[in-house]
């Protein structure tokens, strides 16, 4: 039996692309092997979906830490840990989601002449994944214009396959959604989604401004781990950590979007053609991934987008009118988007890395 192993971590989106992959992958007969963190968000997913396999690994900082100096030792013990397990498992190729986890991963497959998968979801490659393309076969990406924020060989690695994106998202029902906030289908519905971590300024955000926006729409509001605020008692707010089994119901449900600008949300808000806000997180908070992936998704007319710096009540009430007033101009313009599931693409390098080993 052919043998696969899946590594990224650190946030859902490093892990739920790789989720979309694992019922294409099993039904073309492969064996699914995870490598992640000891506790990271990739062990709770996964959870005993498949064989886990937990090893040391260090963040990847580009500001100064005094654990700056610890975590280069953590990730040369990953190294090892990895290098233990491949020779153990003995996978045929490596798909890799990115995330400091997929350091030590790739460079022990790259000792052991296992063929590296990686898969960059933003417009511009992560720190994780700019260290691992020397040691890789393939960088998939979304983005065509990702090519030009690599240099020489790297770039010569890049193949935009898209994101995989998972089939249940695609089928879920607007009824059960409703059913599941109580709500009822006289009022449109927001849905607002931070990432798996929570977004404080979203959370504050909605909450300050609640008693307003609930008098013209229906808010289903996924607020992040120890995020929930139990003494809100509103019929049209309902509050969720994090969406699993849900979330396919609960986007059905959904008439607009408020979300930040992570790559793999998006496209998911693209592939189901959702009108959508974005607040995308800034540059003191991040390496402005999201603020290029935002202003990507606004040129080809499928978001509005409010600086984080720019987000209150008022801007978003005032934008959400817009996005309700040209929602059939959002919608058309992402159904005709070359944006789709990018599995089919991604499962043939896959396949042609193992013909190769």
């Amino acid at each position: 039996m052919k043998r696969i192993v899946l590594t990224g971590g650190g946030t859902a989106g490093h892990v739920t692309p790789n989720l979309a992959l694992v019922p294409r992958l099993q039904s073309k007969g492969w064996e699914i092997h995870y490598i992640g963190t000891h506790d990271g968000i990739e062990r709770e997913l996964i959870g005993s979906e498949l064989p886990y396999y937990p090893i040391s690994a260090g963040k990847l900082r580009r500001y100064f830490d005094l654990k700056n100096l610890s975590d280069p030792l953590r990730v040369v013990k990953g190294i090892f840990d990895a290098y233990g397990h491949l020779r153990r498992i003995k996978p045929a190729v490596v798909f890799s989601k990115g995330g400091f986890v997929a350091v030590p991963v790739t460079l022990a497959a790259w000792l052991l002449r296992i063929p590296v998968i990686l898969h960059e979801s933003d417009l511009t490659p992560g720190l994780a994944n700019k260290l691992c393309v020397p040691f890789a076969k393939v960088l998939c990406v979304n983005f065509p214009d990702s090519v030009q924020y690599l240099k020489g060989k790297a770039s010569e690695k890049v193949v935009v396959t898209g994101t995989p994106i998972r089939a249940e998202l695609l089928e879920g029902s607007r009824e059960q959604g409703l059913k599941i906030c109580g709500f009822s289908s006289g009022l449109p519905v927001l849905l607002v989604m931070g990432g798996s971590l929570g977004s404080a300024v979203l959370n504050q955000t909605i909450r300050d401004n609640l008693a307003e926006l609930t008098r013209s729409y229906q808010i289903v509001h996924l607020c992040g781990t120890g995020n929930l605020a139990p003494e809100i008692n509103n019929h049209r707010y309902f509050q969720l950590e994090y969406a699993r089994e849900e979330l396919p119901h609960l986007l059905a449900a959904a008439d607009m979007v408020l979300s930040r600008a992570g790559a793999n949300a998006i496209v998911e808000l693209a592939a189901l053609a959702k009108p959508n806000i974005l607040v995308p997180l800034s540059r003191q908070a991040s390496r402005g991934d999201q603020i290029l992936n935002a202003a990507s998704f606004a040129r080809q007319g499928f978001s509005l987008v409010i600086q984080e710096e720019d987000l209150s009540g008022r801007t978003l009430i005032e934008h959400l009118a817009l996005l309700q007033k040209e929602r059939r101009r959002f919608v058309e313009a992402m159904q005709g988007s070359p944006i789709n599931d990018g599995t089919g693409k991604i499962m043939a390098l896959i396949e042609e890395a193992a013909r190769r080993n």
